[in-house]
């Protein structure tokens, strides 16, 4: 039996990413996200970290290859911006993307909690604050198992891993 948590429904969608220095920003993305909201944060908070730190080299930006992110107006966006984008690589292959995994720590760590999360503005605060104590341990794991993890996704002819 699982535990669930009932208090009136509803749901909330975050976007976030990850480099080996640490986490970038946990931003709650309101309503449904489209090509243009996805620019939005973009603009907002991954362009000035690229700009900041990586002088637009060093670096490669990776996405879940979902059609908001590939749509024409987003990666016209990217090539504007001059954005190192990881393209050519399978779309829906969680094996592949560090961050579902990232995703599924956050997820562990707030069903953990002594609290039980109530209300979409605690669900919000408690991602916030578990984000925060993701240490950059974690974040070195996820990228130093991408070999293995590319290794084991051809080993297995594209079909699902134990990643």
């Amino acid at each position: 039996m699982t535990p669930t948590v009932k208090f009136g429904g509803g749901g909330l969608m975050m976007w976030g990413y990850f480099l080996g220095k640490g986490l970038g920003p946990l931003v709650k993305v309101d309503g449904k996200l489209n090509s243009l909201g996805y620019i939005q944060i973009l603009e907002d908070h991954l362009l000035p970290l690229v700009e900041k730190n990586f002088n637009k080299r060093g670096y490669l930006y990776q996405d879940d290859n979902a059609p908001v992110h590939t749509a024409g107006v987003v990666q016209n966006w990217f090539s504007t911006n001059e954005i190192n984008v990881l393209s050519n690589w399978p779309s829906q292959s969680p094996d592949l993307n560090p961050i579902e995994h990232l995703w599924s720590e956050l997820e562990r760590r707030i069903r953990r909690r002594s609290k039980n999360v109530t209300s979409i503005n605690e669900l919000e605060s408690a991602l916030q604050e578990e984000w925060s104590k993701i240490t950059s341990d974690v974040l070195m794991k996820l990228i130093e198992s991408m070999p293995r993890r590319i290794e084991a996704v051809i080993e297995n002819n594209g079909w699902p891993t134990k990643y």
